[in-house]
């Protein structure tokens, strides 16, 4: 089992597999990559996959980039390890038309992007067609890639009015369960969008007053509330120390480095061409590098 410093147990890996998109969303920060190198190969993905599996984490989040624009990704989940949970973060262009063969090779369920159903507003948050990501929900619903988280990063003066909606639609998945899930998400400071930022606090006040169940996750300590056929789940990382105090995921960057903390940049470690007790010392020397980005005030 990995702890870090601060007797946080790290249980979950984020591994980008591409740096590449086909969109262009306003808000993108890339996993924290600055400079990406070249792609990790299959092979390479499996192996690192193997030494976190080992060193005892339960689960493992594909991302990128987009995804599935590797040909090779459907191999890449198949040859991956008996994780608990194998998840993929996708913008989901790509996915109604390979939910069925993901899967099949061993996907368990997925986080699709989408801000809002307005054609125009996705457009111009993305340059994507929204009509794709609609038929990429349908699509994991009908492949059982549950429960779908739909993430959705709250714009100032852009789709904070879009929430109703975005929920409605949901509830039609959650007839016969929770199987679809708006998970609401608070835009990062990145330079030049901050007069899109929204603080979520108000947002979560309202739905938390109307809630009529309240779920607190292990992770990060978030809040999920359920409301009828609907389910919202806020995710609010600025100035939370709460959140970083209970975060127990680590990310592998495309190019093959370990990122303890998706806010860093000063303390990656190069894993691309270890193996074997040189590759699981390398991790640990990393984890043991993680630390809240946002501390309780001493």
């Amino acid at each position: 089992m990995l702890i870090d410093r601060f007797g946080r147990y790290i249980t979950n890996l984020r591994i980008s597999v591409t740096n590449k998109c086909n969109l262009n969303c306003l808000y993108c920060h890339r996993e924290g990559e600055i400079s990406p190198g070249r792609d990790m190969d299959s092979e390479r993905i499996e192996i690192i996959c193997d030494a976190f599996y080992r060193l005892g984490i339960k689960k493992v989040k594909i991302t990128g980039g987009e995804p599935l624009l590797r040909k090779d990704i459907v191999e890449i989940i198949h040859s991956m390890p008996d994780f608990k949970e194998i998840s993929m973060t996708t913008n989901g262009i790509f996915l109604s038309k390979k939910a069925d063969e993901l899967a099949d090779a061993g996907l368990n369920r997925v986080n699709i992007s989408l801000d809002t159903l307005n054609e125009e507003k996705y457009r111009h948050i993305t340059g994507g067609d929204v009509k794709k990501v609609v038929d990429a929900i349908y699509a994991a619903f009908n492949a059982n890639l549950t429960p779908i988280k739909v993430n959705m990063v709250l714009m100032r003066d852009i789709n904070v009015d879009d929430v109703p909606e975005m929920l409605e639609f949901m509830s039609e998945f959650n007839e016969s369960g929770i199987n679809v899930i708006l998970q609401i998400i608070e835009l990062l400071k990145l330079s030049g969008l901050e007069k899109y930022y929204q603080d979520i606090a108000p947002v979560e006040k309202k739905y938390s007053e109307m809630a009529e169940a309240v779920v607190v996750r292990e992770m990060h300590k978030r809040r999920q509330y359920a409301i009828g056929k609907f389910v919202i789940e806020f995710v609010k990382p600025l100035d939370n120390s709460e959140f970083c105090m209970h975060c127990n995921r680590i990310r592998v960057t495309s190019d093959g480095k370990v990122k303890p903390c998706l806010l860093k940049n000063d303390n990656l470690i190069d894993i691309r061409y270890l193996e074997g007790e040189e590759l699981l010392t390398a991790i640990k020397r990393a984890v043991m590098l993680r630390e809240p980005f946002f501390c309780k005030p001493s």
